[in-house]
């Protein structure tokens, strides 16, 4: 079958790999209709989260059809149509049962971390979505039926990017009237804000750079900063009266980028050397070529805004990517505001089926987050303009059989 593999730091190419094959009782084989290109996938190409092995087929966000089930699952038969979850979960252990399905027991051979597809060998050594097929473990939990109202555009995005914006609103505890901070106005940034409307938020202030991903935050009804024009410290003190917003969202994570311009990018030029010092130790084997495959030149950045933007005793969500390497983080700044701190990677299986009932109620529509459909035989040239963030380049899916 066709795969996008990877094959090193800064190397990832289109291959024709081994298809899978049932191994557990509580697997099931699924042919893929749609897969899609995620910022996560971009942090291990990068470098900036390590362990990926050479040969692992990327990607964690996928639609498809049944094509076999193990012995052990009763609730789903070939010729389903199904949505599949981005982490994996047995869906019977203590943290499954209180809805922390990314820190399940059982789910990852490799230890207690959280597992997913496509990942570093830390996350369950399981190859990914970006693929024809795919071998899922633990189906009986790792999947769910799509009713016929809501078409391949929308699902795969509930497989684990509104999930994931939907979490970060929630563990930020948002309560009708809030203003909120999102920091990062990419795919996941892009849930973030609709989910905090969604959930009642009076304001939201989206903080990013790029122009279109700054419209469509404009599109969604919050109010904008462009942190290469202004600096975003300032600009929410200046909109919240000099209090700062009740609740805060990182929604970038470990590649978090510097300004370049204006005020703030004159505060960062004093900071270069610290930063410099902060993406080695982050990534010590970054292989960029040309445009690609940079990473961030400011990794604590986000973390750093977040605490100044918030007012006393309110409450930060992390929701963006941070490998285990990553060690700063403004303690002392936060703890003199009563700040709250709620992180984690997302638990899919306890908010998607929700999603999809919103979903299919038209009660959000995701697709307009998506900005883009390739055939899987078109991916290395969209992980480029999707890693390079060109204009307009918000979501990609990817058709295996396109």
């Amino acid at each position: 079958m066709k795969a996008i593999v990877f094959h090193g730091i800064g190397d990832i190419r289109l291959d024709e790999a081994p298809e899978p094959r049932i191994q557990d009782a509580t697997d099931a084989l699924v042919r893929l209709t749609a897969s899609a290109i995620c910022g996560t996938d971009l942090h291990l190409i990068r470098g900036t989260v390590p362990g990926v092995k050479p040969g692992r087929i990327l990607g964690h966000e996928g639609v498809g059809t049944v094509e076999e089930v193990g012995s052990a699952i009763t609730n789903f038969v070939p010729g389903d149509r199904v949505l599949l979850l981005s982490t994996v979960a047995c869906g019977y252990c203590s943290y499954c049962r209180a809805g922390y399905h990314s820190q399940c027991d059982h789910a990852n051979p490799k230890g207690k971390g959280t597992a997913f597809f496509g990942g570093p060998e830390s996350a369950g050594d399981l190859d990914g979505m970006q693929a024809e097929f795919v071998r899922v473990p633990f189906a009986n939990v790792g999947m769910l039926k799509l009713p016929e109202e809501i078409d391949d555009d929308q699902a795969i995005l509930l497989s684990d990017i509104f999930p994931t914006g939907y979490f970060g609103a929630d563990i930020a505890r948002i309560h009708p009237g809030h203003t909120v901070a999102v920091f990062g106005c990419g795919p996941v940034g892009q849930f973030a804000i609709a989910s905090a409307l969604h959930m009642g938020a009076g304001r939201v202030i989206a903080v990013d750079t790029i122009a279109s991903r700054l419209e469509m935050a404009r599109d969604q009804g919050a109010e904008t900063v462009d942190f290469n024009s202004a600096d975003p410290i300032e600009r929410i003190q200046e909109l919240t009266g000099g209090i700062g917003v009740d609740r805060a969202i990182d929604a970038v994570g470990i590649d978090a980028t510097a300004p370049h311009s204006g005020p703030g990018g004159d505060k960062e030029a004093a900071k270069l050397d610290e930063r410099l010092d902060e993406v080695r130790e982050i990534a010590p084997e970054a292989h960029p070529q040309g445009g690609n495959w940079l990473p961030g030149d400011a990794p604590s950045e986000v973390l750093e805004w977040a605490v100044a933007a918030l007012a006393k005793a309110g409450a930060l969500a992390i929701i963006g990517v941070y490998p285990e390497s990553a060690k700063r983080f403004p303690i002392g700044k936060a703890m003199m505001k009563n700040l709250s701190l709620r992180m984690g990677n997302c638990n899919h299986r306890k908010y998607a089926p929700k999603l999809i009932e919103l979903v299919r109620a038209g009660a959000l529509d995701p697709r307009r987050i998506l900005s883009q459909v390739e055939p899987l035989t078109h991916a290395i040239d969209a992980y480029k303009s999707f890693d390079e963030r060109r204009p307009g380049w918000v979501k990609v899916e990817l058709i295996p059989a396109a």
